[in-house]
């Protein structure tokens, strides 16, 4: 980043006139201070700005042959790499309007000729000085950003982390469940992504709320840490006792949450979503579900969405007490589901996603053995 006070090379001025005896008086002007480029035509003119580096500062005659200093000028302004370039119009006109026009594109000065040295050095020093300043604070606005940005992103992988954390904590003790918690995190998104074209869900799920719900998402089971391993362990199915014990896991899960916010004593969307999910997603649209009998739309829509996935790859993965099911037959579950246990227009969406289902099943294996090997990073980037 470039100080204001980096004086380590001289300044280069263009000097454009058609008229030689011009050229000579305002070059020894300014060269014992400066750098001089001369162009005795706007054409010529433009073929040196063109090349790199541009010049610092354009002292530039209105009336030439060929293309005029305002035509000149116009072509620098209408380009990004040329418009931030100052240019100061030397004419022999002392018409306002000359000069109004000259202003309205863009110059930043202007001189009548015959010009006095000191009238030149001074507008040519002060408007130098103010393009230092202009370039200066240019350079660290872009560089306050890009901090911003890098800082931004160091946050948002401690998050990635700690959910990673959070959640792997869960699922080591379920070694069952294999790669669940990042399929379910693509199904929500997949169903989510779909939702938006309804109607009903498009106001609901902007491009920003998905990403939140993707992140959440495998905080769903986070509870699950709180179950004693003679229950979450147990090679077969629950008794009544031990079921009951079961279904206090969204309630576990809501207050783990709950307590990180607290913690952190700030609102973080995602923790909002997580909640949401670890608290509702075992509830059913019939309002047969747990932990809190919600029905319909009482239930919060990212835990309707995540009953959908979590169901469907609960019911292809295998377990001890039985085998996997086919996807066709996993179909069958959801369609029996929908307006029972389902949102029917969330069953919907998957019959509408399924082959993407179909690919996050195969990229996703459910034994870590089967892991795609190339995606070694917790949340691979959002497509």
């Amino acid at each position: 980043m470039n100080s204001i006070s980096d004086s380590s090379e001289r300044f280069t001025i263009l000097l454009v006139d058609d008229a030689p005896e011009d050229l000579t008086l305002i070059s020894a002007i300014l060269r014992d201070t400066y750098r001089v480029k001369v162009a005795n035509s706007g054409e010529k003119a433009l073929r040196i700005i063109a090349a790199a580096p541009p010049p610092d500062l354009i002292l530039l005659d209105v009336a030439m042959p060929g293309i005029s200093g305002y035509e000149v000028c116009e072509c620098l302004k209408a380009d990004p790499a040329t418009c931030d370039i100052p240019v100061i119009f030397l004419t022999a006109s002392a018409s306002a309007g000359d000069e109004a026009h000259g202003f309205e594109l863009g110059a930043v000065d202007y001189i009548i000729k015959p010009a006095s040295p000191l009238i030149v050095r001074a507008r040519v020093d002060t408007h130098l000085k103010l393009k230092s300043s202009a370039d200066f604070l240019r350079d660290k606005a872009e560089y306050l950003e890009n901090e911003i940005k890098k800082r931004t992103r160091e946050v948002q992988s401690v998050q990635d982390i700690a959910i990673l954390t959070m959640a792997s904590l869960a699922e080591t003790r379920d070694h069952e469940t294999g790669n669940h918690i990042r399929r379910t995190q693509h199904y929500v998104k997949t169903l989510a992504q779909q939702l938006q074209k309804h109607p009903r869900y498009k106001d609901s799920l902007s491009n920003g709320t998905i990403e939140s719900l993707y992140k959440s998402a495998p905080l769903h089971d986070i509870g699950k840490v709180g179950i004693p391993d003679r229950i979450l362990l147990k090679p077969g199915r629950f008794v009544s006792e031990e079921f009951e014990i079961m279904k206090t896991h969204p309630i576990l899960g809501k207050n783990t949450i709950e307590y990180a916010e607290r913690q952190l004593n700030t609102k973080v969307e995602f923790l909002f979503y997580a909640k949401e999910i670890a608290y509702c997603h075992h509830e059913k649209w019939d309002g047969s579900g747990y932990p809190r009998g919600l029905k319909g739309d009482e239930i919060p829509l990212s835990a309707r969405l995540m009953a959908v996935a979590d169901v469907y790859d609960a019911v292809i993965s295998p377990r001890v007490y039985r085998a996997p099911m086919r996807h066709d037959q996993a179909k069958v579950i959801i369609q029996n589901g929908a307006g029972r246990h389902f949102d029917p227009d969330i069953a919907e969406a998957f019959f509408e996603t399924e082959s993407k289902f179909l690919s996050i099943g195969r990229i996703y294996g459910q034994f870590p053995g089967d892991w795609p090997r190339e995606t070694n990073a917790f949340f691979p980037a959002a497509n």
